[in-house]
């Protein structure tokens, strides 16, 4: 469904798989990777979104590493893919979801949201606090305790799994404390529960996060 493009952001040229609806988009949404790059399954979230009517643009940030960096889900290339986020850190991949948000409304949304899932959900939540997307859902961003005192100036959503042992409840607890205007919820789930090829994947957390999100797009970006 997707193609390639280019997407130059202040931290650099990198890649991004845009995916299209049929017919005229509803709003636009940037999907950001976990740690294993723009692999085949973000690439199929993304054309999901572009099945619900979103122009959907799934920046490729290991670009600014090495080109075509696409990871599995084995411990070597989890380690892999650690390695390269903990090298890269955030202003790189936030600098270029601005970019990446600017390139969508210049095909002509109006409106867009962010989503990102494990360190992509650390990206979405600092594209909240720092950027001005029109909506952002996290899903189980495990470094966003760590800057659990930036605030979100736009709409936000949260998703995290109750089983997760990379995430303390007592983490999203406190978030959820911190953070009374942010939509907080937890499933009976492990990390990375959305995503269908790996182990952790919960079919049931996975749909019922998904509906939420999609109903909160339909409020926020149209």
């Amino acid at each position: 469904m997707g193609e390639d493009i280019r997407l130059k952001s202040k931290a650099g040229e990198i890649g991004a798989y845009l995916a299209a609806p049929k017919g005229s988009p509803k709003g636009g949404i940037v999907v950001i990777q976990e740690i294993f790059g723009v692999n085949q399954h973000i690439r199929k979230v993304t054309d999901f979104f572009a099945e619900q009517g979103y122009l959907a643009l799934a920046p490729r940030f290991f670009d600014h590493v090495k080109p075509g960096i696409e990871l599995g889900y084995t411990p070597d290339t989890m380690a892999e893919g650690r390695k390269i986020v903990v090298d890269m850190g955030f202003d790189k991949p936030v600098q270029d979801v601005e970019a990446a948000i600017e390139e969508l409304k210049k095909r002509g949304v109006k409106k867009v949201a962010v989503t990102g899932f494990c360190w992509g959900g650390t990206i979405t939540w600092l594209s909240a606090t720092r950027l001005k997307p029109d909506a952002a859902i996290g899903y189980y961003g495990g470094g966003i305790y760590g800057t659990k005192s930036e605030k979100p100036t736009v709409p936000t959503m949260l998703h995290f799994g109750d089983k997760d042992m990379h995430i303390p409840m007592a983490h999203v607890e406190e978030i959820r404390k911190l953070h009374p205007d942010v939509q907080v919820f937890d499933y009976p789930a492990d990390h990375g529960f959305h995503c269908d090829e790996r182990g952790s994947y919960d079919a049931a957390a996975s749909k019922k996060a998904m509906d939420r999100t999609l109903e909160f797009m339909k409020k926020h970006v149209g």
